[in-house]
C-alpha cells in the first residue's frame, strides 16, 4: 500500500513512518521541517520505499499529486507545543486549520481514506478522571492564546466529521494524549525531554506551577500501533478515539522519577506559570484518558510502563547529547 504522511519528519510522524515501512508499505513523507527534523528520518531515507518531500501542507498544488498517488493519508502535520503556540499564534491557527482543510479537501477529491491526529487538549479544563470521547470540553476565553491549539484541533475534528457525514469520506480521528519516547525534543515545552536533559546536564529540573497537576504518558511505539490499528478497522471510520496511557503521575513525582532513574544530583525548582508563560496562563489539574473505546474495538493495550519509557528517553539523550 502507498501511504502519505504529512508531518512525517516530526517525532510521532517519523515513528509512524518506521512502523508502516516495516510492515511493507511504500511511504511518502511531506514536511516543511519547521519543527520536524531531517535527522528523524536518517534511518529511513536510504531505503527505496521511502520518499521525502519538503513542502507546506498549506500549498494545495504541492500536496495534490502526493494525495492522488497514495492509497491512504495520515495527517499529522501541525504546529505543536505550548511554547510554540504562545510565541506564534497566527502560524498555529493557520497551519492547523488550513492544513486540515486542504488535506481533507484533496482526500475527498481523490477518494482517499484519511487519519486525523487530534489531541487531548480538546478536553480543555475538564478535570474529570478517565476522560471519555463524548465528555464535554471546557475551554478558556479566546483572549488567552493558550487555548488556540485546542480550538484549532477541535475545528479539525468538526471538519473531518463533516466531510464524512456530507460526502462519505472515510475519516478516522484519534485524540493523542501525552506521547513520549526517543527523538522527542524539549524545544517546544515537552516536559519529559526537558526534565531528562536538565537531569543529565546537572541543571535544575524546572517544574512549572505547583507540580501537583497530573498527566499520563504513553510510549510512541504504543501510540503508533494504536493509530495503525484504528486505520485498519472499518468500524473506526467516522469516529473519534482516545489513544494514550492511563498510568497517572503528578509532574512533581515525574521530576523525582527522572532524577532517580538518571542518577542525577539536579535540584528541583518550582517556577510559577506566570514566569514561564506570562500572565494569565491556565493549566488543567488532571488529564487521564478513558481507553475503553479503543480497547473494545481493536484490543489496544500499552506495553511500555512509565519507568521503561523514562529509561528509553534517558538512554536516547545520553547517546544524542546534542538534542534538546
Amino acid at each position: 500500500m502507498k501511504i502519505l504522511i504529512t508531518g512525517g519528519a516530526g517525532f510521532i510522524g517519523s515513528h509512524l513512518a518506521s512502523e508502516l515501512f516495516e510492515r511493507g508499505h511504500e511511504i511518502t513523507i511531506i514536511d516543511n521541517f519547521s519543527t520536524g527534523r531531517k535527522d528523524n528520518l536518517r534511518h529511513l531515507v536510504p531505503n527505496s520505499g521511502i520518499r521525502v518531500e519538503e513542502g507546506s501542507i498549506l500549498d494545495a498544488e504541492v500536496i495534490e499529486p502526493l494525495v492522488a498517488d497514495c492509497d491512504e493519508v495520515y495527517h499529522l502535520a501541525a504546529a505543536v507545543g505550548v511554547r510554540l503556540i504562545l510565541e506564534n499564534p497566527v502560524e498555529t491557527i493557520m497551519t492547523n486549520v488550513r492544513g486540515a482543510e486542504v488535506t481533507l479537501g484533496l482526500c475527498r477529491k481523490h477518494s482517499k481514506k484519511i487519519f486525523i491526529a487530534s489531541t487531548s487538549e480538546v478536553y480543555g479544563k475538564n478535570n474529570n478522571g478517565s476522560l471519555g470521547e463524548d465528555d464535554d470540553r471546557i475551554l478558556g476565553t479566546t483572549k488567552k492564546q493558550r487555548w488556540a491549539y485546542a480550538n484549532t484541533k477541535t475545528l479539525d475534528e468538526f471538519l473531518a466529521l463533516a466531510y464524512h457525514q456530507a460526502y462519505g469520506l472515510p475519516v478516522v480521528i484519534a485524540r493523542l494524549f501525552n506521547t513520549v519516547g526517543p527523538r522527542q525534543t524539549g524545544r517546544y515545552g515537552m516536559v519529559i525531554p526537558n526534565f531528562v536533559r536538565a537531569a543529565l546536564d546537572g541543571k535544575p529540573i524546572c517544574v512549572f506551577g505547583s507540580g501537583k497537576q497530573s498527566r499520563c504518558f504513553a510510549h510512541v511505539n504504543d501510540v503508533v500501533k494504536g493509530i495503525i490499528g484504528l486505520m485498519a478497522h472499518p468500524d473506526a471510520v467516522g469516529d473519534v478515539f482516545n489513544v494514550g496511557n492511563n498510568e497517572e503521575i503528578t509532574i512533581e513525582e515525574l521530576a523525582l522519577r527522572v532524577k532517580k532513574l538518571s542518577g542525577s544530583s539536579s535540584e528541583i525548582q518550582y517556577i510559577p506559570y506566570e514566569e514561564a508563560y506570562g500572565d494569565g496562563y491556565e493549566d488543567m489539574k488532571r488529564r487521564v484518558p478513558s481507553l475503553k473505546k479503543i480497547k473494545g474495538l481493536i484490543g489496544y493495550e500499552t506495553r511500555e510502563r512509565l519507568d521503561d519509557i523514562l529509561r528509553s528517553v534517558i538512554a536516547y539523550f545520553r547517546e544524542n547529547a546534542s538534542d534538546s
